[in-house]
């Protein structure tokens, strides 16, 4: 499953073109975000994508879950969003 990282400083519009366009190919991608803000940022890119892939019938659906991951060789939890067509 391909994975995409949302950061605070994210573009929530071109996480939402990434996100419908690997939706498209494959039908799932995990969205991981570290933070409340790239948390807000990967929330606010899932519902745009909804918009970009709803009118070709495609309905997007989210599953939160918590992942384990390591930055600078410090484990940290991180939301993990994983996007898949209903």
């Amino acid at each position: 499953m391909e994975v995409l990282k949302v950061s605070s400083h994210s573009s929530p519009n071109s996480v939402a073109g990434a996100i419908a366009g690997v939706v498209r190919e494959k039908q799932m991608v995990e969205v991981q975000a570290v933070g409340a803000g790239a948390a807000n940022q990967a929330i606010k890119a899932i519902a745009i994508a909804r918009g970009y892939l709803a009118p070709i019938g495609m309905d997007l659906v989210c599953i939160p879950a918590f992942a384990s991951i390591l930055i600078d060789g410090e484990e940290r939890t991180a939301i993990k969003l994983i996007c898949e067509e209903r």
